[in-house]
């Protein structure tokens, strides 16, 4: 097992060192504003943090074993 894991890091290991970044140089095609910037991080935050919230506040009901 050892062997073969051996010949795969040895053949993959120069494709992974050898890949570069797509990387954008112009200036993007359109300004994001701060209300816009501030509504997505807003929107973001709501669809990470909802459902956690959701369980966290209703964990009481969950317990129950009816």
């Amino acid at each position: 097992m050892p062997g073969i894991l051996r010949v795969l890091t040895s053949r993959v290991a120069p494709v992974v060192r050898t890949q570069t970044a797509n990387l954008g140089s112009r200036p993007p095609q359109a300004k994001i504003g701060p209300v816009e910037t501030t509504i997505s991080i807003g929107l973001f935050s709501l669809a990470i943090l909802g459902p956690s919230g959701w369980i966290l506040a209703h964990l009481e009901d969950y317990k129950k074993k009816d």
